[in-house]
């Protein structure tokens, strides 16, 4: 029998060791507490998050989808980075000059090694870009770098990039995920890799190996993804011992995993949903204003969509209100075109396509389509496009178009729509760079027809002469002057029906701390931690 001394000994234990852990607080600065060790306790654990849709590809090359950044992110640094206003900031270089009117210089972090041990420098950062606009590897955003002529290395850690014209928005283009530093073993494996007939990138995807602060632990196609701390981390290591990245496709599933705590975040969160999450205790809504742009896109290719007068029929039957009121449930504004309100170049002034359902039957009419015509919407099994899809069908049976609804798994929805087999879609561009060239370069310019993001294979001379000028142009008032030409184009050739400026909904059980999304998306997991 235990005696009353020794039980009253290990109430006292247990009451000081729950006054000691209800005491502890947050981290004023994460690195700096986790590098000298954390006595709170506040380390470790697998944050698991929900996702709608697996990785396509880790190979920062492979692919260009949300569901692969947030992955690839946390592997992969890049040589700048933006904050949560989404100003640059140093990354994996220091500092950035225009040194000439077309050539930038970079200065690079010294004593930065990969998770192989591989050390991090001028030689690698040249070898990465140069991946990038390889034509044998064939990178989708390749466009964004197309105006590179040469890489200089200067020391071991400066690098000079010229480019074929002034281009303002360099630094800009290097914070993108496309431009995640890779091991340079690891880049040389895969190019021997390619000598033998493999595909580009299938080395770096099976063994993704960059500088962050996690590492690649596992890979199970279609359910998870999970790194590992990266415990040589250059600033301070994560607080996390990993994260897993889980698939689960169905909103309701990802919302009782939530509850239950076999997950700790939900994203993205529809926002039928909120409702639901916001009366659940122990479970909060992440709400994050964004540069995310929702569409519906014709593919200009195939009839009727290669008459203009057909896409902007089509877009004055659809009532956009009635999606972001009825679907959105009021989040998110009203978009006028690609470029979101919070990036230079957009122009609130540019009028779209008013709602007509009779003269969208007139335009019909011109066009010979005068009883309608049938066609299909393409989405992804994200609840809030398949509603989209579904909603615009309803709309378009007012003017004699049929339109079929097919959902398609995300990966091949890629693929397929990149090769132009659709008729209409709904889907999403993220300006992930910040700048305006990168709201409208991909996705409009015909030099980007295809997976580069210009599904709706949209080729106008005179929208690719604006485009390219815009990108150019050094002065900034000319060059804001010219995007707003852009978007009132992109009105009259109609290529798009423009839904809304997206918020950024997510669910989020109250233990998990530290987290911070970026209006790009993207999570911010170093200073995460499960209290």
């Amino acid at each position: 029998m235990i005696s009353s001394k020794r039980i009253f000994y290990i109430l006292f234990l247990i009451v000081v060791s729950i006054l000691i852990t209800a005491c502890a607080s947050e981290p004023e600065n994460t690195s700096e507490s986790n590098a000298e060790g954390d006595p709170a306790g506040e380390e470790g654990g697998d944050l698991v998050i929900a996702k709608v849709s697996d990785a396509v590809s880790l190979d920062p090359n492979g692919s260009n989808d949300i569901p692969s950044y947030d992955v690839q992110r946390n592997i992969f640094e890049t040589l700048v980075k933006q904050d949560e206003e989404m100003e640059l900031v140093p990354g994996l270089a220091t500092e950035w000059e225009n040194v000439e009117d077309n050539v930038w210089e970079f200065k690079l972090r010294e004593g930065i090694t990969f998770h192989d041990g591989s050390p991090f420098n001028a030689e690698v950062a040249k070898a990465n870009i140069e991946r990038i606009i390889d034509p044998d590897v064939g990178s989708s955003q390749s466009a964004m770098f197309e105006m590179i002529t040469n890489i200089e290395v200067i020391d071991e850690y400066t690098i000079a990039i010229e480019t074929e014209y002034p281009f303002a928005p360099l630094p800009a283009h290097l914070a993108h995920p496309v431009s995640g530093i890779v091991s340079l073993e690891v880049v040389e494996e895969d190019y021997e890799a390619m000598e033998n007939g493999e595909a580009p990138g299938s080395v770096i995807n099976s063994n993704p190996i960059g500088t962050g602060y996690f590492l690649f632990d596992e890979w199970k196609t279609g359910e998870y993804v999970r790194l590992v701390k990266n415990e040589d981390y250059w600033d301070g290591t994560a607080l996390l011992d990993s994260v897993t990245f889980k698939v689960v496709s169905e909103d309701l599933t990802r919302i009782a995993e939530l509850n239950t705590g076999d997950s700790h975040i939900s994203t993205p969160l529809s926002p039928s949903d909120v409702a639901q999450v916001e009366s659940t205790d122990g479970v909060s809504v992440n709400q994050q204003s964004s540069v995310s742009y929702a569409y519906i896109g014709f593919n200009m290719e195939k009839e009727p969509f290669d008459d203009q007068r057909v896409r902007q029929a089509v877009s004055m039957a659809v009532e956009k209100e009635q999606i972001i009121d009825g679907i959105y449930d009021g989040y998110g504004a009203l978009a006028n075109g690609p470029i979101p309100p919070d990036l230079q170049g957009h122009d609130e002034n540019v009028k779209d396509l008013e709602y007509d359902v009779e003269k969208a039957k007139e335009l019909l009419a011109e066009a010979g389509y005068e009883d309608g015509f049938s066609t299909t919407i393409w989405t992804n099994d994200d609840r809030e496009r398949v509603d989209t899809a579904t909603n615009v069908q309803a709309q378009l049976a007012e003017i004699g178009v049929d339109a079929e609804v097919e959902v398609l798994e995300w990966g091949a929805y890629l693929e397929k729509t990149a090769n132009g087999e659709h008729d209409m879609f709904v889907l999403g561009w993220v300006t992930g760079t910040g700048d305006a060239d990168y709201s409208v370069y991909p996705l409009f310019h015909s030099d980007s027809v295809g997976s580069p993001g210009n599904r709706t294979f949209t080729e106008d001379d005179e929208l690719d002469n604006l485009i390219v000028e815009a990108r150019q142009m050094t002065d900034e008032n000319k060059r804001m002057d010219l995007y707003s030409q852009i978007q009132e184009k992109l009105v009259d050739i109609a290529p798009t029906i423009n839904i809304n400026f997206q918020e950024y909904l997510m669910a989020v059980r109250d233990e998990v701390k530290g987290l911070s999304q970026l209006p790009t998306q993207y999570l911010q997991l170093k200073d995460v931690y499960i209290e």
